[in-house]
């Protein structure tokens, strides 16, 4: 079970004007589940999108890339899941560009104008042909308030739909945001094996929506890891449907921009963090707050190594307050001139560690009793400077190792 993670409020998906979502069941990879969605946008809508850093990359990754530096204005976007088509050479492109083609037919619309995004097995060859015949459907169901729908036919190892809202006011007027995302396992920075998708009716200009793609995903799912495995098929796209009716915004640096910005990164964080509360068999949900550091990037550095440790998550798992696991993590973190006696160690409100060794109050039972909760905080001061990040993990449970054991059976 998910950990501490609400079910989305169906009052709070609000439709977006200029954005029409349809879902059916294509029977992708197994019958009876949604997993063929469409999602439909007016013209003039602001588009842009972030990627796996995976080289090896997908499909549908490759084509997006390409679609989207087309210009040629996006109007679609076709999400499967049950197959990654992932691996599979000039097949799978073939194979992404003909569901591509046909969703263009059935709309009247170029195939650069359709982002193809897939999700599910790697190295199987992806049934186009299955997912063409079901489009008449999903273009059929498609309609502004299905939010939550597209939220449960994208998920894969996913046990709930993510689907999250915000409003906000701009230039005097109610804004919407909408996003959704999937993803449970194959999770690290960068992004994982996760898709999301957050549409506003914001009015943005298209120059800035590569920016504010790139700024939502580095405070959100960029801070995320469950396994430390980078997928092949990450995606975040943000569309902008320009409906709101407000001045459009042309920088981030100004107030609206500001505005708009910070009120999509809450929904962001929160599809993010929905992703690892929902890890394979996790547990517990832990924020690693790593302190004092030079700058951002190593305090990231540091923050991962333990987010990473399955020595650490597994302690976490087992409630066993083993923590001197996290100390050796901090110190291979890769910061060659990292002073030991400077680092302190917090668990929630007890003070683990100070000047690099065991805090003379420290005590095993209060340890412990942090380790039992749901959720953690771990806080690290390095003792190097004034800056500060954070990383969002999950534990590694006996369930994480049988899921991805039977995960292609």
């Amino acid at each position: 079970m998910p950990v501490n993670l609400p079910a989305p409020d169906i009052d709070t998906l609000f439709p977006i004007a200029g954005v029409r979502i349809g879902v059916t069941e294509a029977g992708v990879r197994k019958a009876g589940r949604k997993d063929l969605t469409v999602v439909l946008m007016d013209e003039g809508a602001s588009v842009a999108g972030v990627f796996t850093s995976n080289r090896f990359c997908a499909a549908p990754v490759q084509i997006c890339r390409q679609h989207l530096a087309s210009g040629a204005g996006i109007r679609a976007m076709l999400i499967n899941t049950g197959n990654a088509n992932a691996g599979t050479g000039a097949d799978g492109l073939a194979r992404a560009r003909s569901t591509c083609a046909a969703l263009a037919q059935h709309l009247g619309i170029s195939v650069e104008q359709i982002l193809p995004f897939s999700t599910g097995v790697i190295m199987e060859p992806l049934p186009n042909e299955r997912i063409e015949a079901g489009l008449a459907a999903a273009i059929a169901d498609a309609k502004p308030g299905n939010w939550l729908r597209a939220a449960e036919g994208i998920m894969t190892t996913d046990t709930a739909p993510k689907a999250f809202g915000a409003q906000v006011t701009i230039g005097g007027v109610p804004v919407h945001i909408t996003g959704i995302s999937k993803g449970a396992g194959m999770i690290r920075p960068n992004m994982a094996t996760m898709l999301g998708f957050i549409a506003t009716d914001a009015c943005v200009s298209q120059s800035v929506m590569q920016q504010l793609t790139r700024e939502l995903a580095e405070g959100s799912f960029n801070r995320v890891t469950v396994d430390g495995d980078t997928s092949t098929n990450d995606s975040l796209v943000v569309i902008a449907s320009n409906r709101a009716g407000h001045g459009v915004i042309e920088s981030l640096d100004s107030p609206d921009g500001q505005a708009l910005k910070n009120a999509m990164l809450g929904v962001a964080r929160n599809l993010a963090q929905a992703i690892v509360r929902d890890g394979e068999g996790a547990t517990k949900f832990i924020a690693i707050e790593v302190e004092g550091g030079r700058d951002a990037g190593e305090c990231r550095q540091v923050a991962y190594a333990i987010a990473h440790s399955p020595l650490v998550k597994t302690a976490f798992f087992a409630s066993d307050p083993n923590l001197g696991r996290i100390l050796a993590a901090v110190g291979y973190a890769g910061i060659e001139d990292l002073d030991q006696s400077r680092i302190e160690l917090f668990l929630d409100d007890v003070h683990v560690a100070t000047q690099g060794g065991r805090n003379p109050a420290y005590r095993e039972e209060d340890g412990q009793r942090v380790m039992k909760q749901s959720e953690i905080t771990v806080r690290v001061g390095l003792g190097r400077g004034t800056a500060t990040d954070t990383v969002w993990t999950c534990d590694l449970s006996h369930d994480y190792v049988t899921i991805n054991a039977d995960y292609r059976s």
